[in-house]
């Protein structure tokens, strides 16, 4: 009789031993996901410094030099004020504040372009929004928009077309993120000055996000792998082929949602990402 029961029992504690090993070993993919993901997240921030940089030092320059201005103007204006010529020098006077005025104005728009930047920025990096919410997506694309202009320099167009609804109940940094590595790719494949549109509408029960760019379009030949790991077709050092395959697990995985596009060779691409207007209990970043 134990001889019968012994092979039940080492039978029954090996299965049990091989699912506590599945079980750590999922969980230790997971967590080797998650940092693979937060290490592409702080590359694409590095990547997107140096447009930073450039869009925060233009107006910084301005500000530099309109401050320049305005301590030289007020020196004028102070010693005309103390003057006994003051009744013949009233039109210059005038002159003066209209020109302190222009610059206040000048400066006030470089500094909230600067807010802007750093205002999309800091809601693309922070870490403490990993939580599941109801959210503006239309504020989390204007966000992205914005810190993707900081790589295209002007050279491309960014035209939007949003539809009535933006409520989303998502994980907002992780959308930021795909939306993000979408739009510097539709940059990236635009060769000179071009335009990308970002669309937005209600399907159902789901929320799309449509990016179109009109550059030179995906090959045929890989469209199949477009959404692998370590796939790019970008020179050495400027892509990581991570972007796209982080940004289908995000939208698929995470959110129980679909991404696709659209592409011909010379007429540019257009991406589609879906997402569940409200998540089900058992969503997980």
């Amino acid at each position: 009789m134990k001889s019968g029961v012994l092979p039940v029992v080492a039978d029954e504690v090996a299965v049990a031993e091989s699912g506590r090993e599945q079980a750590r070993m999922r969980a230790e993919l997971e967590a080797s996901n998650r940092r693979v993901a937060e290490l592409y997240k702080m590359a694409s921030l590095g990547r997107l410094l140096a447009g930073v940089v450039h869009e925060i030092n233009t107006p910084i320059s301005s500000i530099l030099t309109d401050n320049e201005v305005i301590s030289r103007s007020l020196e004028k204006l102070a010693a005309m004020l103390s003057g006994e010529e003051l009744g013949r020098s009233k039109a210059k006077t005038l002159e003066i504040i209209d020109t302190l005025l222009n610059l206040a104005s000048v400066d006030k728009l470089a500094c909230e372009r600067i807010s802007a930047v750093i205002r999309s920025l800091r809601t693309y990096s922070r870490a403490d929004v990993a939580d599941l919410r109801k959210v503006n997506l239309h504020e989390i694309l204007t966000n992205a928009i914005k810190l993707s202009c900081c790589e295209y320099r002007r050279r491309v167009r960014v035209e939007t077309d949003f539809c009535d609804l933006n409520e989303v109940e998502c994980y907002p940094h992780l959308l930021s993120q795909v939306f993000l590595n979408i739009l510097v790719n539709a940059g990236q494949a635009i060769e000179g000055e071009g335009t990308v549109t970002v669309r937005t509408r209600v399907d159902g029960d789901c929320f799309e996000v449509s990016i179109a760019d009109t550059g030179r379009g995906i090959a045929p030949e890989h469209r199949n792998r477009i959404f692998s790991p370590g796939f790019t077709t970008k020179p050495l050092g400027v892509g990581t082929g991570l972007g796209l395959s982080i940004s289908r697990k995000i939208v698929v995985e995470t959110h129980g949602g679909a991404i696709d596009f659209d592409s011909a060779p010379g007429k540019g691409t257009t991406f589609h990402v879906r997402i569940p207007i409200r998540q089900t209990k058992n969503a997980k970043p």
